[in-house]
């Protein structure tokens, strides 16, 4: 299936664009409440939100938990080196580059028409300093330089899922290894009950880092609901008290684990390794309606 352009609608709002990428069939439907604003979905499930007069505009929950993240690795203003494992629609690179200028980027995105459909639909910032590689994200990560990067963000979905071999310790010594000393490492996770896959990825990074945090809706850290969780991670102490403040301010407040809660929380889980590695598990239908 290639391109679809519905004509523009009679009161002049953008119509929606529908493309099939490698990943299944791309949506791009306006934003009804902002004039230049656009969500992404794949197959349906939403990806990213953007808005191109306001890039530094966070609409969904865990890309304002990131954003937090980003905030808090480096004031505004400050240029950052980050590394974004899995593109969507840009949103996290246009905030960066929106917040911190002269910041310098790299995007790992498997799906090339995807990319080309955001590029063309959802243009960037000319001025940003971001370069966006079509790869495999551990492929992609393994090109960054020792030490390079300030921030890594992994946020990788393919089909809905977390692909197995970005779930394990040799996948986070990558990460290690490209992350300058004291850099963040900061992941998407999505699970629901009984949250094996969640407890089994906060034990991953703990064999691996040295401070960890998680941020999400008290409701799925209760194993309540299929939802996301954003796991920060470091061998620097993290600001827990203002990541607290901030999840606690958002529309949808966040809770906060640290420490040894979060240890309990993991329920003895053992860290995952290439050997045993298996993909995230798919939401539920209902959580797309």
């Amino acid at each position: 299936m290639g391109r679809s352009k519905n004509p523009r609608r009679s009161s002049g709002a953008p119509a929606a664009v529908v493309e099939a990428v490698d990943g299944g069939l791309a949506e791009l439907i306006p934003d009804r409440d902002r004039k230049r604003a656009w969500t992404l979905l794949v197959d349906g499930a939403p990806q990213s939100h953007v808005d191109l007069d306001d890039p530094a505009h966070l609409s969904f929950e865990y890309q304002r938990r990131l954003g937090h993240v980003i905030d808090l690795v480096a004031p505004a203003g400050r240029p950052l080196q980050a590394v974004h494992l899995g593109g969507g629609a840009l949103t996290l690179a246009r905030y960066v580059a929106a917040t911190r200028p002269r910041s310098t980027q790299q995007v790992v995105e498997r799906d090339a028409a995807l990319v080309q459909l955001v590029r063309r639909e959802l243009p960037l910032d000319r001025n940003a300093r971001i370069r966006v590689r079509s790869a495999d994200a551990r492929e992609g990560l393994a090109k960054v330089p020792d030490g390079w990067a300030d921030l890594v963000i992994a946020d990788v979905f393919s089909g809905a899922r977390t692909p197995a071999h970005l779930t394990s310790a040799e996948f986070l010594d990558e990460v290690r290894r490209a992350l300058r000393p004291g850099g963040w490492y900061a992941a998407n996770l999505a699970d629901g009950p009984p949250l094996a896959h969640l407890r089994g990825q906060i034990a991953t990074a703990a064999a691996r880092f040295g401070e960890l945090a998680l941020v999400a809706d008290p409701t799925v850290l209760r194993g309540k609901r299929f939802g996301n969780a954003v796991l920060v991670a470091s061998d620097h102490p993290l600001p827990v008290a203002e990541l607290t403040r901030r999840a606690a301010s958002d529309p949808h407040p966040g809770r906060v684990e640290h420490g040894r809660p979060l240890t309990d929380f993991t329920g003895g889980a053992a860290p995952v390794t290439d050997a045993v590695a298996v993909a995230s598990p798919a939401p539920p239908q209902s959580v797309f309606r």
